[in-house]
């Protein structure tokens, strides 16, 4: 695993064996950044379901402003920390201890660009994470909610306030891209 393209380019990411996590593989990596490049420069990023912090350190090498990631699990911290080290990032990246959807839910600051959901295959929360996203202030208008899933959790083009603006297939991974929709 290792961070794809900007001012991190070609640095290895803290490898690891830990079950619960399943990180983004490149392939899929490098086609959601060419998707949401126009979108990213200057961005205020939320990486749900974190992980090794793949998706948001690649976001934050790439030129997003800030990241947020939100991880429950104290393994998966201690393997974003030591990516941080690593990469020798001491600011623009926060990390909270905490579920994502108690995040999302409890959320009170200003919205987000670009939302990563990338949960734990197959865990089957994908629906429930995008229902609390779409009820939250972690988005606006303008706000693109990413989510990785599985073909075996397929998800709706509509979901409460949010509609499928992009869709995607790798294998058994999908891909899909929602934003509020229009009123």
């Amino acid at each position: 695993m290792r961070i794809i393209s900007g001012k991190f380019k070609g640095h290895k990411l803290v490898s690891f064996d830990e079950d619960h996590i399943r990180p983004t593989t490149d392939r899929v990596k490098e086609s959601l950044f060419n998707i949401i490049a126009p979108y990213l420069e200057s961005s205020k990023v939320l990486d749900l379901y974190s992980g090794t912090g793949s998706l948001g350190l690649e976001a934050f090498s790439r030129g997003a402003l800030s990241v947020d990631m939100v991880e429950v699990s104290g393994k998966s911290i201690q393997i974003i920390k030591k990516n941080l080290i690593n990469l020798k990032i001491n600011e623009g990246v926060t990390i909270y201890k905490e579920e994502a959807i108690g995040y999302v839910t409890e959320y009170e600051g200003q919205p987000y660009d670009l939302i990563f959901i990338d949960p734990p295959f197959p865990s089957k929360i994908c629906v429930k994470t995008l229902e609390a996203t779409a009820k939250s202030q972690v988005i606006d208008s303008d706000s693109r909610v990413i989510i990785e899933h599985s073909r075996h959790e397929p998800l709706e083009e509509e979901v409460l306030s949010l509609r499928r603006v992009d869709s995607r297939s790798y294998g058994d991974k999908l891909l899909a891209i929602y934003m509020k929709k229009e009123s």
